[in-house]
């Protein structure tokens, strides 16, 4: 009987509401706000870090290309493609090895290439697809590429002696602020098909000849010497004061390419940048400003078609 007591029979007294904190936890509801992204979180360096380190050890997948460094006058260059450097074998560019991607898919091209190779003595590496892809500068190579030498520049004057030993009429090519390098390999193969005898760039704000130019010239600069002068106005001032004439091309010019009356005698062509054409320096030192005359529709060519174009013009007054 004693167990039974209070609740012998009578209902449980109900409780009440329960009394509240007075608002003290309100903070604690409230949360932290929004999630901050993955970088701004203590971790995430030394995950990445982990995970930077892992794809390097398993040679994974590709990391972000470093800023790129200005390049050394003396390294060497490369060509990438398997056109390109078939072209470039076959045309005798000098060459100091030819490298091959492992378990690359090969076909005539690359059977070809390999042969030339091995025919002139140039060292074959085979070599990782990561490895070509740093060698090459993000440049497509389909698994193949050719080292070339730093290019061996020739003085301004060889330019002139080098007609005179073949007993032509001298034709000379300067490029002022042409900064592509495939202007520069496009201008070389123009300027090999119509019979210049060289190219005349300057050391500075230019295009110099590097794997593009090779590239785009299609083996050309083998044959064509280029020449690179301190200071561009100086150098086509000692032209005039050697006979030579000085036609710049621009699209501002006033006289017509087939008008101008010295395309015949020793002639140095200068074309200027697609953007801003000739620069005023060298608009001073020419005898004569050109243009090529074209529909209105095309407000300027680009400098390798315009170069191609005028010479292609000299080539026909000298055919007379």
């Amino acid at each position: 009987m004693a167990a039974g007591g209070r609740a012998s029979g009578r209902p449980a007294k109900k409780k009440g509401p329960a009394k509240g904190a007075g608002g003290q936890g309100r903070r604690s509801l409230e949360g932290k706000g929004a999630t901050p992204p993955a970088e701004m979180r203590h971790w995430y360096k030394d995950k990445a870090r982990t995970e930077r380190i892992a794809r390097e050890e398993r040679g994974g997948a590709r990391r972000p290309a470093p800023a790129r460094q200005r390049r050394s006058e003396d390294a060497p260059e490369y060509i990438g493609g398997r056109n390109p450097v078939l072209e470039a074998l076959q045309a005798g560019v000098p060459s100091n090895a030819l490298y091959v991607a492992q378990r690359i898919d090969n076909d005539d091209r690359v059977r070809d290439s390999i042969r030339i190779a091995a025919e002139r003595g140039i060292a074959l590496l085979e070599i990782s697809r990561d490895k070509l892809d740093r060698l090459t500068e993000g440049v497509v190579h389909q698994g193949i590429a050719l080292q070339i030498p730093a290019y061996d520049y020739a003085h301004p004057s060889d330019l002139v002696e080098l007609a005179q030993d073949a007993a032509e009429v001298p034709l000379i090519v300067a490029l002022d602020s042409v900064t592509d390098p495939r202007n520069l390999g496009a201008i070389a193969r123009s300027a090999t098909a119509f019979g210049a005898h060289g190219l005349l760039i300057p050391s500075r704000r230019s295009a110099g000849v590097t794997g593009g130019a090779w590239k785009t010239s299609a083996g050309t600069l083998a044959t064509m010497r280029v020449a690179r002068a301190a200071n561009l106005t100086a150098a086509l001032r000692e032209y005039r004061d050697a006979g030579l004439f000085v036609i710049g091309l621009d699209g501002a010019g006033e006289t017509d390419i087939g008008d101008v009356d010295l395309l015949t005698e020793p002639l140095v062509v200068v074309v200027g940048s697609e953007g801003k054409g000739l620069s005023r320096l060298v608009r001073e030192h020419c005898d004569v400003v050109t243009r090529i005359p074209m529909q209105a529709a095309a407000e300027s060519l680009n400098a390798g078609v315009a170069a191609g174009v005028a010479l292609y013009e000299v080539a026909r007054h000298r055919r007379l």
